[in-house]
């Protein structure tokens, strides 16, 4: 039982008052918190451990023999209690003169008695000795345990202080980004065929920089906060081929699907699509227009993860830079367009989502040969034979694929500038048919998209 007072009462209790009462008893497990120097702070172990030690001195007198027994049970007991429940320096002092005192007075009876010899009175310093080694690392573990938890406690308010400024600064820099953006495209769009177009260009090109850092930095912030991810099972086979018929006008490359299997994942759309985008934007500046750029969707054997696979035969990753491309502001040269900047931020974007999901990035690459990463979310779990459950009104992607021409589309189009990465909106709805139909529509369109 632990005493507290009305006022700590008070404010244990969010500051409401509890008026009536002095004193509050509340029962409470032991914890390593040290007594208070000027007043004695006693749990119940404390009190069972006393009851316990004077039972093995009444021992220690009538069983004169086997002394020795009860003797070390008091010392062990002390210096295992002293080990989780590390007290201040008086009460400390007091227990451990206490014990000293008492043992020796029992161990000189039975010498006095002829029972045992004087050499067993050595035992007392031997074994208050081996208690102030318990005491010494108990004090060193405690002060380790403070320093840990104070840097733990400074770091999470660095981080958050970090993540604050992220988002403030993302937030205050759209604006006048956007305004100045818009003026600066009004003016290309004045001095086109002029001298001064070129250089215009150049300030259109370094704003969209800023605006998509601007807005990169906002959403690896918010990863970390719990209402980040709006999650729901999501076909995977069916969101690649939207993905793949979004980026094809977007980008002069030879686009294909791979495997395709038929699963779902638990992911939040927009994200997940926020996160192959900056993929996709990664390996089409990494390519030229008549590079491979394929995507896939592949089930894991386990069941408990899918992976989105987006590979290319583009330039390909020196072994020394993949261990850093994930970093912050991290960005690779290309080859193929040594004039194209990224942001540095899409493969930090994309990792921070999938980490979000319970998921992982990995990428295998070698320089010169392409590159493939590998976006991993957890799978849904599904009953056998309810894929429409899960593709849900409107999800049928490869229908729209189908109704739209797209599959029968060359891999060419207007390229568009990197980082204009299309939009994931939402699709647009459609009446619900019936599954079988469904799905023999998107092996159909896999098929054709393959050609």
């Amino acid at each position: 039982m632990r005493v507290i007072s009305s006022r700590q009462a008070d404010q244990a209790f969010g500051g409401r008052p509890w008026r009536g009462r002095r004193v509050l008893h509340v029962l409470s497990w032991p914890t390593s918190r040290p007594w208070p120097i000027g007043r004695v702070r006693l749990e119940w172990v404390d009190i069972a451990w006393a009851v316990f030690s004077l039972a093995n001195l009444i021992a220690m007198l009538v069983f004169a023999q086997w002394e020795t027994v009860p003797f070390h049970f008091i010392w062990i007991s002390l210096t295992l209690l002293y080990g989780f429940r590390v007290w201040a320096t008086r009460p400390t002092a007091w227990v451990l003169a206490v014990v000293m005192l008492t043992t020796f007075t029992a161990i000189l009876v039975d010498v006095q008695r002829g029972t045992e010899p004087a050499d067993e009175l050595n035992e007392v310093p031997l074994m208050a000795a081996m208690f102030a080694v318990m005491v010494w690392h108990a004090r060193r573990r405690l002060t380790a345990d403070r320093e840990r938890q104070r840097m733990s406690e400074e770091n999470m308010r660095m981080l958050a202080a970090q993540r604050r400024f992220l988002q403030d600064a993302s937030h205050q820099m759209r604006t006048p980004i956007t305004i100045g953006l818009g003026h600066a495209e009004l003016l290309a769009r004045e001095l086109v065929g002029k001298p001064e177009a070129s250089d215009i260009q150049v300030v259109v090109g370094e704003l969209s920089r800023l605006r998509r850092i601007g807005e990169r930095l906002l959403v690896i912030a918010a990863a970390e906060d719990p209402d980040f991810l709006r999650p729901e099972p999501v076909a995977l086979d069916a969101f690649t081929m939207e993905v793949i018929r979004r980026w094809r006008p977007a980008a002069e490359r030879r686009w294909q699907l791979g495997r395709l299997d038929e699963v779902a994942v638990v992911a939040d759309r927009e994200r997940v699509g926020l996160a192959v985008d900056a993929l996709l934007e990664n390996a089409v500046r990494h390519t030229g227009s008549q590079d491979v750029i394929k995507l896939s969707a592949v089930a894991d054997h386990g069941g408990d993860t899918a992976s989105l696979l987006v590979a290319d035969d583009g330039d390909g990753i020196a072994a020394a830079e993949l261990a850093h491309i994930f970093d912050r502001f991290a960005t690779g040269t290309s080859p193929t367009q040594p004039r194209s900047r990224g942001t540095g931020l899409g493969l930090a974007l994309a990792r921070a989502i999938a980490r979000a999901h319970g998921g992982d990035i990995r990428v295998r690459s070698s320089l010169g040969a392409g590159s493939e990463f590998e976006l991993v979310l957890p799978a849904a779990c599904a009953p056998h034979g309810d894929r429409h459950a899960i593709d849900g009104p409107g999800s049928h992607d490869g229908d729209r694929l189908a109704a739209s021409g797209l599959a029968g589309h060359a891999a060419g189009g207007a390229a568009a500038p990197l980082g204009a990465a299309p939009s994931l909106g939402a699709a647009p709805s459609q009446a619900a048919e019936d599954p079988v139909t469904a799905r023999g529509k998107r092996q159909r369109m896999r098929q054709r998209m393959r050609q």
